[in-house]
């Protein structure tokens, strides 16, 4: 069977597939900007602390996936959620700390520190600081950070399909098992196409936003 009639053939599954995969990683990112974003700003004014949380995110970014993967399955197997969504789910969050965290405190570090001081001198607090001033600013490293995090995710994510967490992953898996070259072909085509229409769209998002941002911050 050729790639074209196995897309053609596996179409409704295919957008499911696309679907959990979305959703995996979704969640997983969501939670890490929630968590990176807040943390990334507040190392900004604890420097050893910066360095240690740097440097142990550096270190599970060095992690592979199936080694990671196998540390959860025991500790998560505790609780009955050994393999499926959770191990995935936790893994996809680690592994995206590192770019949104790094990129959140170097843009905030970077902020002109004449703006900073002007700001002070205006009376701000430094949530109305951070909110009018540095966030605005900062806001293209910190978009990149989290977009390097979703492309980064969106293929880590392909790998959590051997733990059973559903996505695009289990093409690959499958076709491996079965030496179904073609079946492994489209995995890692979706995949691909995947990342790079997740990264086009928010390359887009961060465009239309970014003139806000600077006319705030104006």
């Amino acid at each position: 069977m050729s790639l074209v009639q196995f897309f053609a053939d596996n179409w409704n599954h295919l957008l499911g597939m696309t679907w959990q995969h979305i959703q995996l990683v979704g969640s997983a990112v969501i939670v890490a900007i929630l968590t990176g974003v807040p943390f990334g700003i507040y190392i900004t004014q604890r420097e050893t602390l910066a360095n240690l949380v740097l440097a142990v995110a550096g270190i599970i970014m060095t992690i592979p996936s199936m080694a990671l993967f196998g540390i959860m399955i025991p500790v998560l197997s505790l609780i009955h959620q050994g393999i499926g969504f959770l191990p995935a789910f936790i893994a996809l969050v680690l592994y995206s700390q590192l770019p949104i965290i790094r990129n959140t405190y170097i843009a905030i570090k970077n902020v002109d520190a004449s703006l900073r001081d002007a700001a002070i001198g205006m009376g701000m607090t430094t949530w109305q600081r951070l909110r009018k001033v540095e966030i605005p600013l900062a806001f293209p490293v910190i978009m990149a950070g989290v977009r390097i995090a979703v492309v980064l995710t969106i293929g880590i994510g392909a790998i959590a399909a051997y733990i059973g967490a559903g996505g695009l992953g289990v093409y690959i898996s499958r076709g491996i098992s079965t030496s179904y070259a073609v079946m492994v072909q489209a995995g890692a085509i979706s995949v691909s196409v995947l990342a790079i229409a997740v990264d086009y769209a928010l390359g887009r998002v961060q465009t239309k936003v970014q003139p806000v941002k600077n006319k705030a911050s104006s």
